[in-house]
């Protein structure tokens, strides 16, 4: 069906970021670039930014740095037949239609099915002590803490229910009786919660050595202390692309150091940085996993995720990254859950009970 692709086409030279945003409001799932004559010269999907983010393209890099350059397309004096069996062909959603100077006079889609739903399950990490947080989780697990009108957990359930998962196991350790007796058999929000107790702390991946039915699919695993817009979605289909046994999340951390560096080789100061910014990526407790990759979690020991990421390496195993562009806080420390207060409104008041 014909769509009004003037709404997405952006220049060369327009910014990531708002490549990201303009993907967000249209719902379409892709952008078309083109010159100023119009002339088709690449598409760019979510998966597309995240990989020039890893390449080292930042949100304010011209999107020309992350589109495919070489996209599928129709010809304007081909029939329709020919169009939907070269999407079929190809497994695409859309296909730009060009005339033949090469310039976009249309674009066909499929109709969206509604609402994805994803049989995966996912697994909330729940046993901390939550000590830097004290004193207020003292008497209350830190995911049950209240952000906003409700607690942190049932958040990130409300959020995660959304995007089309209905699976969760709750590990759970310190005052997890807490998380049972509020959230019980998760049938308030159309979800069902199994629960994993850990009768002794196994780390930041032991519980999945708990799991009584070893999983026959990708899980995803997510820290129940993280606040995030995160499209889980859009992670596992890039975690299948890419055949990974574990993508990870990760986060761009960007540091300043506050004093000219002096590069060096041997006595010899070959170049002077005035205050340089370094750019990390860094963990951001969110997983998804393959079945072997489980498999690797031995039972009843701790374990940390860690741990997990570099056994898989260390068996020259796939581990990917898969950044976050969306919002995401780590509710660490008590300067955290402040400011996890200020933005719950702005990001997720909407959030349907």
């Amino acid at each position: 069906m014909p769509y009004d692709w003037k709404r997405i086409t952006l220049t060369p030279d327009t910014s990531i970021r708002e490549a990201l945003l303009n993907l967000d409001r249209s719902s379409m799932q892709i952008v078309l670039v083109a010159d100023a004559a119009g002339r088709l010269l690449g598409t760019v999907t979510d998966g597309d930014l995240r990989r020039a983010l890893l390449r080292g393209a930042t949100l304010e890099s011209p999107v020309e740095q992350a589109m495919n350059c070489e996209p599928c397309f129709g010809r304007q004096q081909e029939s329709p037949l020919i169009w939907q069996q070269r999407m079929q062909r190809n497994a695409l959603r859309h296909l730009p239609i060009l005339d033949r100077g090469g310039r976009l006079v249309d674009l066909i889609h499929d109709k969206p099915k509604g609402p994805a739903r994803w049989p995966n399950p996912v697994v909330l990490m729940l046993g901390g002590l939550g000590m830097r947080l004290r004193p207020l989780t003292r008497k209350v697990p830190k995911p049950m803490l209240m952000v906003g009108d409700k607690p942190i957990l049932e958040t990130i359930l409300e959020h995660v229910a959304q995007q089309g998962f209905s699976h969760f196991y709750f590990c759970i350790n310190y005052l997890g009786e807490m998380i049972r007796d509020h959230f019980g058999d998760g049938s308030r929000w159309g979800v069902q919660i199994e629960y994993v107790e850990e009768k002794q702390r196994l780390g930041t991946a032991g519980a999945l050595g708990l799991l009584e039915n070893p999983p026959e699919q990708d899980i995803l695993v997510m820290n129940g202390d993280l606040l995030t817009k995160a499209d889980l979605g859009a992670l596992l289909s890039f975690h299948r692309e890419h055949r990974h046994q574990a993508t990870v999340c990760v986060r761009e951390h960007r540091q300043q150091v506050p004093y000219g560096v002096m590069e060096m080789n041997g006595t010899r100061i070959t170049r002077l940085v005035e205050k340089p910014i370094y750019r990390y990526f860094v963990n951001a407790g969110i997983y998804a996993l393959s079945p072997e990759a489980v498999g690797h979690v031995p039972r009843n020991r701790p374990y940390d995720m860690p741990q997990l990421l570099s056994d898989l390496m260390r068996r020259q195993l796939p581990v990917g990254g898969f950044p976050l562009t969306e919002y995401w806080l780590d509710i660490g420390q008590l300067p955290d859950f402040e400011r996890a207060q200020a933005d719950f409104d702005l990001h997720f008041s909407r959030i349907a009970s």
